[in-house]
């Protein structure tokens, strides 16, 4: 089984979030970067597989300074040496899925190949109405739940899927859909250009464009690794089924994981994905490692207060708490080990909430204590 990590780049302690406006101070951010530079090269170290991050803007109070994602992926592999960047991921309502095709495969290069993405749908509306790249999309949430806005973010983000990986595996294409025209109908190069027509494809002598491709195409083949961000329903699974997408489901209801994974394994198959039994199955919750439960329990009030006043308002309830001693947290992940085999686990830590050094005590023990049970597992 891989661990991941997973952090939002907050800027602050409780009582810094407390005093207001956090994201505005820039000793904060530079804090910020130094510890997670100190907690991923630690967690490099120490064996995690990957290190996720989400993109979200305009967070003044400081408690999300993910941002670009892009310039945020390459700091994380400045600071690492062998673990996968897991972008996750591409919010589609804000950006044009030519531009975020590009930007995956580029970061694949730049990374050499670690590197994996997600692309999600948007449910944070201050942010993503003002980032959102045409008048008729919507962020969603529970207050729109099945709206004729959510209707159509659902519609526009199947396409913007199909559009994205498009780019990302074929040579050239072409593209006509509800939302999105690639190259537009008609469209045609203003001024003669041999270059194009001799070393090229998909333009005419006439100049013409009747395909575009993005460069670079992906350094991994076909494509990086796809995760649908944190969904907790079967409808979201069996879209990502059929485009061979991980999605990460953090739930405690092992029943319902179980009869999810199993429907997904299902609606792979028929779209000609056969995958071994657990190897799609991304799981995990919120990770605080301590000597005893007491301990951990401790340290998690400032996680449960942040995700009690800055997530549950969007609508993400607590997903499955992964907080107590090694031997604690080892028998929940066992217990879901048996029921649907996840090959990764993704585990949200309290970054920035908690001092860094506070943080890599957290991860040593469970890299020294847990890991090591789970990678006998899989060799048994």
């Amino acid at each position: 089984m891989d661990f991941n990590l997973f952090a939002y780049f907050t800027l602050g302690r409780r009582p810094e979030l407390e005093a207001g406006l956090a994201g505005l101070k820039g000793e904060y951010y530079q804090r910020m970067l130094d510890e997670v530079a100190q907690i991923v090269a630690f967690a490099d170290d120490a064996g995690f597989a990957g290190f996720g991050h989400p993109e979200h803007h305009l967070q003044i109070e400081g408690c999300e300074a993910s941002n670009d994602l892009a310039a945020m992926a390459m700091y994380l592999g400045q600071h690492t040496r062998r673990l996968k960047v897991i972008s996750c991921g591409w919010v589609s309502t804000t950006h044009n899925p030519l531009r975020a095709a590009e930007t995956v495969a580029t970061l694949d290069h730049m990374l050499r190949g670690r590197f994996a993405f997600g692309l999600v749908r948007g449910y944070q509306y201050r942010w993503v109405e003002n980032f959102k790249v045409q008048p008729s999309f919507a962020a969603v949430g529970p207050w729109n739940k099945d709206s004729a806005d959510d209707l159509r973010n659902r519609a526009h983000f199947a396409e913007y899927v199909e559009i994205v990986l498009k780019a990302l595996t074929q040579p050239t294409f072409s593209h006509r859909g509800d939302f999105w025209q690639f190259p537009a109908i008609g469209m045609k190069n203003p001024h003669p250009h041999s270059v194009y027509t001799e070393f090229g494809q998909g333009v005419a002598e006439d100049m013409t464009i009747s395909e575009i491709g993005i460069a670079p195409r992906p350094l991994q083949h076909p494509r990086p690794q796809l995760y649908g961000g944190f969904g907790a329903s079967v409808r979201t699974a069996l879209f990502w089924a059929r485009h061979n997408g991980r999605p990460i489901v953090m739930s405690g209801n092992l029943d319902f994981c179980e009869m999810l994974w199993a429907r997904y394994r299902e609606e792979a198959l028929r779209w000609g994905h056969d995958n071994p039994p657990g190897s799609q199955v991304a799981w995990g919750g919120l990770m605080v490692c301590a000597p005893t439960d007491a301990a951990a329990q401790k340290q998690f009030e400032d996680f449960k207060w942040f995700w009690e006043r800055w997530s549950i308002p969007f609508g993400n309830p607590f997903p499955e708490l992964l907080v107590g001693s090694p031997d604690t947290i080892s028998r929940k992940i066992e217990a879901a080990a048996k029921r649907f085999n996840p090959q990764e686990c993704f585990l949200i830590i309290p970054q920035g909430l908690h001092p860094a050094s506070q943080v890599c005590d957290s991860l040593g023990l469970f890299a020294e204590r847990v890991i090591p049970r789970f990678a006998e597992r899989a060799a048994a």
